[in-house]
């Protein structure tokens, strides 16, 4: 039996550079970090007992003879991959819902990935735990996706990622005293809106208004360096980086319409009236978890303002996808 455990990210800046078609054309570049929320993917050989070849359980339970069976699009698009002749079981159980702005759906295909690779005996480095994500959601599945949010998964860790318009992709940890992380972390809160979306629906439509919205985009990946130099120059109020997500908040509604809703935007304002310096919605965009910069001594208010959503503490993780327990009896 195989169990991964694969953290969910939040972006800060530079959303929307990742697309392919973006950085075919002019490269590109986030800053995120992932969170002590995972997805879990279990992983076992089924023995040759049952009138079913695969077991796949995670909101329903799929019970086929031939992986292209899997309703499931990313298990089902993995197997395919991986052209494994042995029947699995495979458990998913995540910390968050799904579709909710924190990458959790390419957090699965990293982990499964990942389960499926020490399945068979083989280490897997977080670079091509990243590429073979990217490719099957990509290319496989044909999500409209970005590519950050597989290497996030991948990497773990508060990052800066830059896309070139070669196809490569460098990952660089963000060198920050941990005072000045620390003091950023407690200036987050993250609340769920209590609207889910599927993503690839949104970022279609935002793909589709790329060529129009250059100078937004523009703009957020130049975010990326501004955001950088407020957290390495601790005199800097901290302030500045929720002004910057205010800023780019505001950018970011100007993708597309589908990427705020009227509920959204009143979430929004009620937490700016009650003390919020900034914010986001996660991920594409249309519901989801939205991210908020509050100064601590205001989140009091801001929680009471927005008691009907969900709040959730969470703290920077930098583990990335890893392997938690490995029994290798019966691998593949």
């Amino acid at each position: 039996m195989i169990i991964t455990r694969t953290p969910f990210r939040i972006s800060f800046f530079g959303g929307g550079t990742d697309y392919p078609s973006w950085v075919e054309a002019h490269g590109g570049e986030v800053l995120s970090t992932t969170i002590d929320k995972y997805c879990y993917i279990t992983c076992r050989q089924l023995p040759p007992f049952f009138e079913y070849k695969h077991r796949i359980v995670y909101s329903a339970i799929e019970n086929v003879r031939h992986w292209d069976e899997i309703k499931h699009p990313a298990v089902r698009a993995v197997l395919g991959w991986d052209n494994g002749s042995k029947g699995l079981e495979i458990h998913h159980d995540g910390d968050l819902p799904a579709r909710s702005g924190l990458g959790s759906s390419s957090s699965f295909t990293v982990g499964l990935v990942h389960a499926l690779a020490a399945m068979k005996g083989s280490y897997v480095s977080k670079d091509q735990l990243a590429r073979d994500a990217i490719h099957i959601e990509q290319d496989i599945i044909g999500e409209n996706v970005g590519s950050q949010d597989q290497i996030a998964a991948a990497y773990g860790g508060f990052n800066r990622i830059e896309f070139m318009r070669s196809g490569a992709f460098q990952v660089s940890p963000v060198i920050v005293k941990k005072t000045r992380l620390k003091e950023l972390q407690k200036h987050l809160m993250l609340c769920f809106t209590g609207f889910s979306r599927i993503a690839s629906e949104v970022a279609e439509s935002k793909i589709a208004n790329l060529k129009q919205r250059e100078t937004e985009l523009m703009r957020m990946r130049e975010m990326v360096e501004e955001a950088v130099k407020i957290l390495h120059h601790c005199k800097r109020p901290i302030a500045e980086f929720g002004e910057l997500l205010h800023q780019a908040w505001l950018y970011k509604k100007k993708l597309s319409d589908k990427v705020s809703t009227t509920e959204i935007d009143q979430i929004y304002q009620t937490a700016l009236d009650a003390g919020a310096v900034g914010g986001k919605i996660l991920g594409a965009g249309g519901g989801g978890f939205m991210l908020l910069f509050v100064k601590p001594e205001n989140q009091p208010r801001v929680r009471e303002a927005l008691k009907a959503l969900i709040h959730v503490p969470f703290n920077f993780d930098e583990s990335g996808s890893r392997v938690v327990l490995y029994q290798p009896n019966g691998l593949c």
